[in-house]
């Protein structure tokens, strides 16, 4: 049974309305990835947060950081199962499994991944971002001293509650707007 076929709840303009350098972004996706990331289509009817979140994205996920884009990658997916978001897991699941080149890491994650064999530095960190996730306000210096014992440095630290808070922030929106994932994620590197 196929998804849902809406890219969210709300009107979309039209791609040829857009503005030229939201075209150009859509297009270098497109080009790359062969596809254009539905969660970029629900932000162009607000050029301007589209160019923040996409500026804001890139720092986060590709930028100078002492955690790997799977880390990163394997944080959002566990947040996102806290918060059983349905995009963000196929979508960010399935860069887990690419990154990985283990399509099983891509699902332990999506569904548990406390089953998954990890190191003691993933471990600490997903076990962190869980609980920011679900409980935040039950974080306290033991938590962050686990993250630091576990081979984390400050930068570190940092870099997974800016991942952490980042996901939170797109898991609503994405539940909020009712966003669909592209359908391509679903068969991608398995």
């Amino acid at each position: 049974m196929p998804q849902p076929d809406h890219i969210v709840r709300i009107p979309l303009p039209e791609p040829e309305t857009l503005d030229d350098d939201v075209k150009a972004y859509l297009a270098k996706c497109e080009e790359k990835l062969g596809m254009v990331p539905y969660v970029l289509r629900s932000f162009t009817g607000r050029p301007g947060k589209f160019r923040t979140f996409t500026r804001f994205y890139n720092e986060l996920m590709l930028g100078e950081s002492g955690l790997s884009k799977l880390e990163r990658e394997m944080i959002a997916v566990v947040v996102s199962s806290a918060n059983r978001c349905y995009y963000c897991l196929v979508a960010h699941g399935q860069a887990v499994r690419q990154l990985s080149n283990d399509p099983q890491l891509g699902e332990m994650m999506v569904m548990n991944y406390r089953v998954a064999e990890l190191s003691a530095r993933q471990r600490a960190m997903l076990d962190f971002a869980w609980k920011l996730t679900e409980t935040p306000h039950d974080i306290g210096e033991p938590d962050r001293q686990a993250l630091r014992d576990a081979g984390l440095a400050e930068n570190d630290i940092f870099d997974v509650c800016d991942v952490v808070a980042f996901f939170n922030y797109t898991n609503r929106m994405a539940h909020g707007l009712d966003m669909m994932p592209n359908p391509e994620y679903h068969a991608m590197s398995r």
